[in-house]
């Protein structure tokens, strides 16, 4: 079932012309590699903060910054990562590295919604740089550092294997 919606998605005339561009496919390749610097980039430096670095630099304005620059990042990546797969999709399909890169994405994603999400009360009273996160953003940082560096360096093998 799933390889012959794969195979669907390689013969849509979309898919067609990325494979046959000269400037296309690399221009959302690039695309997509914004994404992901902008999403990763801006994720690994909230996480390292919230396990304990750069305790000076007070957590609400950074989280304002940084969250919202990984959504746009996410949104690129997401976009332009799917005008990739598409391109060949069953060989993707039937790559146990990037069936992995899209489960620690899922993990990725998932701890950001799930745990990430303060309340006004988390950051209350709280603009000092000393304020030390508590366990369960600590927690949090830690699942998402690792989910998002697996992620960024299965995808990066996927191209070699």
């Amino acid at each position: 079932m799933i390889d012959e919606w794969a195979a669907a998605l390689e013969a849509t005339a979309l898919a067609a012309a990325l494979r046959n561009s000269v400037w296309t496919y690399p221009l959302v390749n690039a695309a997509h590699i914004l994404g992901v610097a902008l999403l990763v980039g801006s994720i690994v430096p909230l996480d390292l903060r919230l396990l304990g670095a750069w305790r000076s630099v007070p957590l609400p304005p950074l989280w304002g910054v940084l969250t919202r620059t990984a959504g746009a990042g996410a949104v690129l990546a997401i976009v332009f990562g799917a005008l990739l797969f598409i391109t060949r999709a069953s060989e993707y399909v039937a790559s146990n590295l990037f069936i992995a890169k899209m489960v620690f994405v899922g993990f990725g994603a998932f701890n950001a919604f799930a745990f990430r999400i303060p309340s006004q009360a988390d950051f209350s009273e709280r603009t000092s740089g000393h304020w030390k996160p508590p366990p369960r953003f600590r927690l949090a940082a830690g699942i998402s550092l690792a989910s998002w560096l697996a992620a960024l360096t299965l995808g990066r093998l996927v191209g070699y294997f």
